[in-house]
């Protein structure tokens, strides 16, 4: 039940964003108080950003992973997390437990909160960003060191990927 209400059964993204739409880049809150960042701040770069929660199962097997790749491709592409439909003081809990590095943002919890503007039905959700602001790849679930390896690096390195096989929960142009 737990890992079915973490997919998106509890949640319902209002919009419909696609591979090729731009990406909104509302500005929200650094997860530790410390001022306020955005997607727009990482024009010019590719970022992978990552909708999550503390009390997401999922979420939790997949913060080791994105630290790991964050830490050996942080140059290549960053890793924005996005903490969302929790509490600040969970999040950063979180946080510590994992030895998260890469930089947080925290979607508060209001009528028309960031993770809707994406379209996001459930946590974890993962976003490929590319230099010019356009989504490349969406990943409705967990992603995995597959999914970077054989889905995000070769689309931040120019190669392209051929479509993802039909078990992936990740979409690419």
């Amino acid at each position: 039940l737990i890992g079915l209400l973490g997919f998106g059964l509890i949640g319902t993204g209002s919009a419909s964003l696609a591979v090729g739409d731009d990406a909104p880049h509302t500005e929200l809150p650094r997860l530790d108080g410390e001022g306020t960042g955005s997607i727009a701040d990482y024009r010019g770069e590719w970022v992978l950003v990552n909708f999550w929660a503390s009390w997401c199962a999922p979420c939790r097997d997949e913060s080791p992973t994105l630290q790991r790749f964050s830490e050996r491709h942080g140059d290549d592409v960053a890793v924005l997390g996005i903490d969302t439909q929790d509490l600040s003081g969970d999040a950063l809990d979180f946080v510590e437990e994992f030895g998260l590095t890469y930089p947080m943002l925290r979607d508060p919890d209001s009528e028309s909160p960031l993770s809707d503007e994406y379209g996001a039905t459930g946590l974890p959700e993962s976003f490929l960003i590319d230099p010019d602001g356009s989504v490349a790849m969406i990943c409705r679930g967990p992603i995995d060191q597959s999914d970077l390896e054989e889905l995000v690096l070769p689309l931040v390195s120019g190669q392209g990927v051929s479509a993802p096989d039909d078990d992936s929960i990740c979409v690419t142009a």
